[in-house]
């Protein structure tokens, strides 16, 4: 036996859509510049990994084998700072930038093949003596959003003296 009845109509839902719309959007919202100001975080940290990298990389250009050679000063401190890390922060506050240069003129990054020689003689005719320049960069960097204080990004670049 079949029934026949009124079709059924949908129920009005006046309303619900906008009411479903000012809960997610906002969040969408939220979660499109946190993912941004994220990204802005990751590509700062990239410029001062890659600033460190290119002081490294001019003060082992420009050591003392340079200054024999060539009859030019050594790279210093400042030298690495003005040639190599500012004239590459392109987008940075260098008021909020640090950095520090060490030279390790005594070999000790040597490879563990020459660190296990005996203490009596560390440094055998040939060895390889591995002097090395270490630069790090510092940079305080403000989030876009400022939810959060300062955050500090920091990179170590450590090369061989070349020159």
């Amino acid at each position: 036996m079949l029934i026949r009845g009124r079709p059924s109509r949908p129920r009005p839902r006046r309303g619900a859509v906008m009411v479903e719309t000012a809960i997610v959007l906002p969040v969408l919202f939220m979660l499109n510049i946190g993912l941004i100001v994220i990204g802005l975080g990751v590509f700062r940290y990239q410029q001062v990994a890659s600033l460190a990298r290119e002081g490294a990389r001019y003060a082992s250009v420009h050591g003392a084998m340079y200054a024999q050679e060539t009859g030019n000063p050594a790279a210093t401190a400042d030298d690495i700072y003005n040639n190599a890390i500012l004239p590459q922060a392109v987008g940075l506050n260098p008021s909020n930038m640090t950095y520090s240069v060490a030279w390790n003129p005594t070999g000790d990054n040597r490879p563990a093949s020459v660190k296990s020689l005996p203490a009596s003689d560390p440094d055998p005719p040939g060895a390889p003596v591995a002097n090395t320049v270490s630069v790090s960069v510092t940079y305080r960097w403000m989030p876009e959003l400022f939810i959060v204080g300062p955050i500090s990004l920091s990179s170590t670049a450590v090369m061989p003296m070349s020159y």
